[in-house]
């Protein structure tokens, strides 16, 4: 009976190291230190591996080009991320391809097997499920870094950037109670998404943290989407003790929400405060300017780029997670002290 073929994976299994890893070895890739590179030749030897020459030769071949992977470039948080990365990118005389998801995995799929073909450099993403690891995976093993950006990955370990979301959700809050107000909605995001779930649990803890109970009907969770917050807050304004204050969860929510108290003839802050995770560049000419936590969304797109320049110039170095502080800055939609 004939012997099945060893692949690649086989041969990372019995050295104990990545696929990517075993494919610089086999490109004679010199960043592989001594030690990693004898058990990769040993278990080549071992299994008898006989590496695919055309398809070695073609993950070799790698392009100046990165990919940047978003879930919404209507999003203004995006769009300063965006900058940075090019800004950065083209400094370093590297290309960038902006894929827009939707915040559709089948989206994501199809632009991932297009970075894959294209040879990329390297990959900043922006996932869109925290399952994401079935589609990231096969995309490093074939040699492609990735650096996850605002959004973490159960069982995926990566170089990340993220904000601390928690505490950002925490601060707004926070202010808002200190401005005397009870009744404090929130529009959540997804929870099986990073922000969603963090700023969730922010909101919480300014609730534990002032001994206060939170209120069970004024917490509702939606999309992320201007059209969520927009529902959501006429579900809020529509019980028989709306909420005095709201907390949205990201700017397109808020957008939503202003929309709705503005068609309904709330007045904010008088009736109802609002307040915004994310600044936008108009959020101070709106109708009243919009108290925010502000994101360091251009210092995201920089970092996530940094640790990718670094990722490709030392593939087997340990990965490093960065955590950004927001900012609270306040304006007019949350009131005046005791409102």
């Amino acid at each position: 009976m004939q012997r099945e073929k060893s692949n690649i994976h086989d041969v990372a299994r019995k050295a104990g190291v990545s696929s990517a890893t075993v494919s610089r070895v086999l490109a004679g890739n010199g960043s592989v230190n001594a030690e990693l590179r004898g058990r990769v030749l040993d278990a080549v030897e071992v299994l008898n591996y006989q590496p695919n020459r055309v398809a070695q030769s073609l993950r070799v071949q790698r392009s100046s080009t990165i990919g940047l992977i978003i879930p919404d470039i209507q999003n203004a948080l995006f769009l300063s991320l965006v900058r940075a990365v090019e800004d950065c990118a083209y400094a370093h005389q590297l290309t960038v391809m902006l894929c827009n998801t939707d915040d559709k995995p089948e989206k994501e799929l199809s632009y991932l097997g297009i970075m894959r073909a294209q040879q990329a450099a390297g990959l900043i993403v922006v996932p869109t499920h925290p399952k994401d690891s079935d589609m990231l995976s096969p995309v490093r093993e074939a040699g492609i870094p990735i650096v996850l950006v605002d959004r973490e990955i159960s069982g995926f370990e990566a170089d990340t950037v993220i904000v601390d979301n928690s505490y950002g959700a925490q601060i707004a809050v926070s202010h808002l109670i200190a401005m005397g107000y009870r009744r404090i909605a929130v529009l959540a995001g997804p929870q099986e998404l990073t922000p969603g779930r963090k700023r969730l649990q922010g909101y919480y803890n300014a609730h534990r943290e002032a001994a206060l109970e939170p209120l069970p009907e004024l917490a509702r969770v939606g999309t992320f989407k201007r059209d969520s917050g927009y529902d959501l807050t006429h579900q809020l304004m529509s019980l028989p003790r709306p909420p005095d204050a709201i907390f949205a969860s990201n700017n397109l929510m808020a957008l939503g929400s202003l929309r709705a108290l503005h068609e309904r003839g709330s007045r904010i802050p008088d009736e109802v405060a609002l307040v915004s995770f994310d600044d936008m560049p108009w959020a101070e000419d709106l109708n009243p300017p919009l108290t925010v936590v502000a994101q360091p969304s251009y210092e995201m797109g920089q970092q996530a780029l940094e640790l990718l320049l670094h990722r490709i110039k030392s593939p087997d170095a340990s990965y490093r997670k960065v955590i950004l502080q927001p900012q609270l800055i306040i304006r007019q939609s949350s009131g005046m002290p005791g409102h």
